[in-house]
């Protein structure tokens, strides 16, 4: 099997008594979506800043494409590309000013008005940085990550406070970048969100992980049950099962008995409802 890109054995970070990170520990592949999901507080960001070297661990392994991101910093910064949570640029930066700016800081970056093109910003190339939407502003974000094509790309809680079209058009553009070959770790608090784009996740609760998979085998693992639902002669039933052939066996059974439906779903559990089952309360609480 290829080598993971990134390798966090038994991290742990403190901040005076309060334990950040709990004995993390994780693998990433390379050319896959990972996700660090959890509840804001939970150490993801933590975590993802000590795994690109910006904070030093108290305990605990990091490899990044190879190197420690303490003691290999000024070469890992050539080879990953990094999004802030709190990120922010001056008010009357321009685009254009903004890329070029970041291109200085590198070795080698690929063409700027072709990065701003792919990424929906060719017609904001004079904008100030002050007259951009929310959205506009973690695009032009992405590009400043993206300009020296990174073979790993950390995105720290990208979408939140987007609104929803502004949202999904982000999530194509992560696709875009791991269709593209490139690795991406991502942090987030949206279980939609994870289960859209991540190939596996890492769900953290008070600094520790505490169940890692992709989203379908953590679903099927501790969600099981789906729920149909059908409207018959003014009634509405809801049928709770488990199984492949579970909604299969559903249909033929109402069809068998010849009655009329007039309406007829099904509802499957989520990374949300599992995230609730292991830790007892909802993401947002």
């Amino acid at each position: 099997m290829t080598a993971p890109v990134i390798e966090v054995a038994n991290l742990r970070k403190r901040y005076g008594s309060t334990v950040a990170v709990d004995d993390v520990s994780l693998e990433v592949h390379p050319g896959e979506i990972f996700g660090l999901i959890g509840p804001n507080g939970a150490g993801k960001t933590t975590t993802m800043e000590c795994i690109q070297g910006l904070r030093k661990p108290d305990h605990g392994t990091i490899s990044v494409l190879g190197l420690d991101p303490q003691r290999d910093a000024t070469a890992l910064r050539q080879r990953i590309g990094v999004q802030h949570q709190e990120a922010h640029l001056q008010k009357r930066i321009k685009v254009w000013e903004a890329v070029d700016l970041w291109s200085a800081l590198y070795s080698r970056v690929v063409d700027p008005d072709a990065l701003l093109t792919r990424l929906g910003l060719e017609s904001k190339r004079n904008a100030w940085f002050m007259t951009l939407s929310g959205g506009q502003k973690q695009r032009l974000f992405i590009a400043l990550a993206l300009i020296h094509e990174p073979e790993v790309v950390f995105l720290d809680e990208l979408t939140t406070g987007l609104d929803p079209q502004a949202r999904r058009a982000i999530w194509t553009l992560i696709a875009d970048i791991r269709a593209r070959g490139t690795t991406v770790f991502l942090t987030t608090h949206l279980m939609e969100e994870a289960e859209r784009l991540c190939d596996r996740v890492a769900i953290i609760e008070h600094g520790r992980v505490i169940e890692m998979g992709t989203p379908a085998d953590l679903v099927r693992t501790h969600c099981p049950e789906q729920s149909v639902i059908y409207t018959s002669d003014g009634s509405t039933h809801t049928l709770r099962g488990e199984g492949d052939d579970f909604v299969t066996n559903v249909i033929n059974d109402i069809a068998r008995s010849g009655v009329r439906v007039r309406g007829f779903r099904t509802e499957s559990p989520t990374l949300e409802d599992v995230f609730l089952k292991l830790t007892g309360h909802g993401i947002r609480d």
